[in-house]
């Protein structure tokens, strides 16, 4: 039997299956807040489980044990201003805002926002998404001569709200006189402008990070090592840098669209989707590889101090990304960069579980009708399961042996779908898996694949991506002039009008 026989075979017994599924949401519960204490987040035995274990697992993280992490300072969270592009900000504006004086919204003291009911929760946890873990004034942040340039617009094709907003980053005053930027918050990677300039905040970003950092200042190697860094590995991936110039780099960083991003413990050769977090709730594995699982809101928390500096604290091996330049020992917890508080965690947590989806101008229509028995029939359903339209499982890399006893631990399919395996491989996040995708929202997503090839779905469903004379419409890797996008040869061999009716049916969902 086929694979491709096999996976209809598999999604016929899954749709007889699905009216015995939990209800949707019923995965990841978020606790009652009335009356129900902040969970620790950072836990020792927890962290030693968290993560699925590295392909090549002698370089799993061991994170940093609970009583050091506890001592790292929590991050005041400043009362932050739009930054408008040059020519849309009211008159005066920069002047106005060196008059303002420094405002504390949320810190581990005195200053915090109002937390009784949930919703208040909630919208102090957008607060802790648009919370900038970097300023102008440190190291690799982006800066105000950025942002109020034109030619910075212009080259990177930034995208504006309707009122000229740069929504993924702010200005902060935490001096008077004194403006800064503040970036690198959840809500930069995670806010999208759409057609009209409306913003979605939680969906796949469209910032177009690398376009933006290609103009910015050059970045010193020890940088690069402690973003990218694989010493176990022989040869070490990052190796590929050393040879390039400072404009090659740039090149590099400017050849990633938006809705991709370059990653810490990622690579720059192989950046990765921005995935949408509306709905993640119900996902069994966070990040495209397969990370991190996922059993309750704790682990979401989790997930955001990681990624907010947590996960630079570990020993891979011995590396240690956060003791730049010798990567040997832990920095004291006051040089740590900060953290959030675990109240401002579980606030983001529910904040981010909160997020709903723009409304779909997409009609299910006769052409959807016949896409969705495409949908049965090719049998798409056996990954794609309804109604969360994922099976939440992780599928194994081309090359990866599944270790005997993963099975036993891990939701893991007896296929491999072929994709490029690089990523989870030869990174710091690399599993020897990637997650099967939700396919809900597709219709305001782009850059599809892991590392964002594909422009459109109809890019994605074009047969002619697994030559090598194919010009990628999204991602094309460095040095390439053409590229075969291999892997998922599902839907493939459909007719034009199969796939435009089977495109129509996903653009519901």
């Amino acid at each position: 039997m086929n694979m491709q026989a096999m996976l209809r075979r598999v999604a016929r017994m899954t749709l007889v299956g699905i009216a015995l599924l939990p209800r949707v949401g019923m995965f990841a519960q978020s606790p009652q807040v009335k009356g129900t204490a902040v969970p620790k987040m950072w836990d020792d035995e927890a962290m030693r489980a968290l993560e699925v274990p590295l392909a090549n697992p002698i370089g799993s993280p061991k994170h940093a044990p609970a009583d050091y992490y506890y001592r790292i300072p929590v991050r005041s969270i400043y009362k932050q201003y739009p930054v408008y592009a040059p020519g849309r900000e009211p008159a005066g504006y920069m002047e106005w805002l060196k008059k303002q004086e420094p405002v504390i919204v949320w810190d581990d003291a005195s200053h915090k926002p109002k937390l009784q009911a949930e919703a208040d929760w909630i919208k102090a946890g957008e607060i802790a998404f648009d919370a900038p873990s970097i300023y102008s004034t440190d190291r690799g942040g982006f800066r105000v001569e950025d942002v109020t340039s034109s030619a910075w617009y212009e080259r990177s094709g930034v995208p504006l709200t309707s009122n000229g907003v740069l929504p993924f980053m702010h200005y902060v005053i935490r001096e008077k006189g004194k403006i800064e930027l503040g970036s690198f918050s959840c809500g930069m990677c995670h806010t999208r402008v759409m057609h009209g300039g409306v913003v979605v905040k939680g969906a796949q970003g469209n910032f177009p990070s690398g376009p933006a950092l290609a103009q910015g200042q050059a970045i010193p190697w020890p940088l690069w090592q402690a973003l990218f860094d694989v010493p176990w590995l022989h040869p070490d991936p990052l190796d590929r840098l050393k040879p390039l110039s400072e404009e090659q780099v740039r090149i590099l960083l400017a050849s990633v669209p938006p809705g991709v991003a370059v990653r810490h413990r990622g690579s720059l050769f192989e950046p990765i989707q921005i995935p949408d977090l509306i709905g993640v709730r119900d996902r069994h594995y966070l990040d495209r590889t397969g990370l991190q699982q996922q059993h309750s809101i704790v682990d979401l928390m989790r997930y955001a101090a990681l990624n907010q500096g947590g996960d630079a604290l570990a020993s891979f091996d011995g590396f240690i990304p956060a003791d730049i330049p010798t990567f040997k020992t832990l920095p004291e917890p006051t040089n740590a960069g900060g953290r959030y508080s675990d109240e401002q965690l579980y606030a983001l947590a529910l904040y981010i579980y909160s997020l709903k989806p723009p409304p779909n101008p997409n009609k299910f229509d006769a052409s959807a009708a016949r896409g969705q028995k495409i949908f049965a029939r090719e049998g798409c359903a056996a990954c794609h399961t309804p109604p969360l339209y994922t099976n939440n499982k992780l599928t194994p890399a081309e090359g990866f042996t599944v270790p005997a006893d993963a099975r036993a631990k891990y939701e893991i399919l007896s296929i491999s779908v072929g994709t490029d395996s690089d990523l989870t491989l030869k990174t710091r996040r690399g599993t020897g898996y990637y997650k099967v995708p939700s396919l809900k929202g597709v219709w305001y997503r782009n850059m599809f694949g892991h590392s964002g090839w594909c422009a459109t779905l109809e890019d994605w469903f074009n047969p002619n991506r697994l030559k090598d004379d194919y010009m990628p419409t999204g991602f094309k890797p460095y040095g390439e002039t053409t590229y075969a996008v291999r892997g998922h040869p599902f839907g493939l061999d459909l007719t034009p009008q199969e796939k435009k009716d089977l495109i129509a049916f996903l653009k519901t969902l």
